[in-house]
């Protein structure tokens, strides 16, 4: 039997969710910002703290786990390495070799930051399908954060790299005659124009997906309530179940993409005689 305590968050969680869903047909918003929203743990605490605190909470939150298990493996490590040492040796070779397939002999330099970026948001995006938490990563202030890292980092590294003169030929399109001179006029202002785009593009790709991700599970559940609110059951059909894989899935690529695009900019931010010799 389910013990008293544990029945009576699932109770709650199963009203909360059929009242939240009878909002969005109205349009209206409930607790936690949106109105196709699971509840999570901050909810049942202070729906205004988690109004407005949430996404930086639980941002915070996965950061303290992963700064946690870096520091237990780190301590830990050994020659014979057990379960858990096994598969994060796994995943860091695994984001290597990938990051090194684009980067070549500059991934040693970059890997730490790349590495960190991917581990980050897919450990966000996958917070999302844990019951009571939610991903910060359907928050546009956690997208565009990350989004404007990148971008100040992949400027750094052009800048440092490459030095203020060549750094500035970079953004003028690197003109070498005539008719690309005259063209300076205009290429200089889409070329900043299309640094500053990047960032806002990876953002508003990695929240709608994970936005989407959320909502169509927020649907599936609350539509599994719903239909035993008959018979007054403290839980729903689990309609939401296949989309927690998709959802798995989804997240993952989405992680990819962004480290992958990034990887990307780094690599066009280098000067062209180190692109040449990068595999």
């Amino acid at each position: 039997m389910i013990a008293p305590g544990l029945m009576n968050i699932v109770v709650l969680t199963s009203q909360t969710v059929a009242e939240n869903s009878t909002a969005a047909a109205a349009g209206e918003h409930g607790a936690g910002g949106t109105a196709t929203s699971i509840p999570n743990i901050l909810s049942f605490i202070s729906e205004s703290f988690a109004h407005h605190w949430e996404v930086t909470f639980f941002a915070l939150f996965v950061s303290l786990i992963l700064v946690v298990l870096s520091l237990m493996v780190y301590r830990r490590r050994a020659m014979i390495p057990g379960p858990f040492q096994n598969a994060v040796e796994m995943v860091v070779e695994g984001l290597y070799n990938l990051i090194y397939s684009m980067l070549g002999k500059e991934t040693d330099r970059y890997i730490p930051f790349l590495g960190t970026l991917f581990v980050y948001i897919w450990c966000m995006n996958m917070s999302g399908i844990v019951p009571f938490l939610h991903a910060p990563t359907a928050s546009l202030n956690i997208t565009v954060a990350l989004a404007v890292t990148v971008f100040l980092y992949v400027q750094y590294t052009a800048f440092r790299r490459m030095g203020p003169i060549k750094y500035l030929h970079h953004l003028a399109g690197e003109p070498n005659s005539t008719v690309t001179w005259i063209l300076v006029i205009l290429n200089f202002p889409l070329h900043v124009f299309g640094e500053f785009v990047r960032p806002f593009s990876l953002a508003v790709r990695l929240f709608g997906n994970i936005t989407g991700e959320d909502t169509l599970i927020a649907v599936m559940v609350s539509l599994g309530v719903l239909a035993l609110s008959f018979v007054h059951s403290p839980v729903g059909i689990p309609f939401q179940l296949p989309f927690y894989f998709l959802a798995l899935l989804l997240g993952t690529i989405q992680a990819l993409v962004f480290t992958l695009l990034s990887t990307a900019y780094i690599l066009m931010a280098l000067p062209h005689e180190e692109h040449a010799h990068a595999t």
